[in-house]
């Protein structure tokens, strides 16, 4: 996938590029985005990858608003500050941003940079393309749009063992991914709006 998307971006007009690489929980972005990044920066195109996840609502916050059960449904994020700052990496401006730590549950301020140098921006999330309020108004600002997905039993069973390896135990996990990460996953594959590449596991998509 990290090669396809490489080769897709070969002959996008100089200057700064934002990518956009949104698709479903456990489909593969953070992992397609590094190897993406590695490969751009390996070949003398430089490359920073921004993570959505550094805008997850505390859980603090998130217990005093009635929405733990939720986190990662669209709701607990901080989607205004999110596209401040990919506006401010749109204008090219070095960006300081947050960044999440999973196994910790929280996120880092402070803990990424993007140079003002940088050619490519790989903005990797959940909600990049989706047609919905606030964030439809993110589809403006990329220059290239890639979906990655997989099948959603595929889905289930990574989301299922992401708990376990949190420290859940086989029934915790399986209801959190089934009351939460799957219900956001359909979410986001029935409402997600058009993208330049169409990556997946699955042989038979288009």
């Amino acid at each position: 996938m990290a090669r396809t998307a490489q080769a897709a971006l070969a002959d996008l007009p100089a200057g700064r590029k934002m990518v956009a690489l949104a698709g479903p929980p456990a489909a593969g972005k953070t992992t397609v985005s590094r190897l993406l990044c590695d490969r751009l920066n390996a070949d003398g195109r430089s490359a920073v990858v921004l993570p959505m996840d550094g805008f997850h609502l505390d859980n603090r916050l998130l217990e005093t608003r009635g929405l733990l059960d939720r986190k990662g449904a669209p709701e607990t994020f901080d989607a205004a500050g999110f596209a401040r700052a990919v506006a401010r990496a749109v204008a090219g401006e070095p960006l300081v941003f947050p960044v999440f730590d999973r196994r910790r549950d929280i996120a880092i301020a402070g803990a990424g940079f993007l140079p003002a140098e940088t050619e490519f921006v790989l903005v990797e999330g959940n909600y990049l393309l989706l047609d919905r309020d606030p964030w439809a108004a993110l589809a403006a600002m990329w220059d290239f749009a890639i979906w990655i997905d997989a099948p959603e039993a595929d889905l289930e069973q990574r989301l299922v063992q992401r708990w376990r390896d949190e420290g859940l135990d086989e029934a915790q996990a399986r209801a959190r991914a089934v009351n939460n990460d799957l219900p956001n996953a359909q979410m986001i594959m029935a409402r997600r709006g058009a993208c330049d590449l169409h990556l997946s596991a699955d042989p038979l998509a288009g």
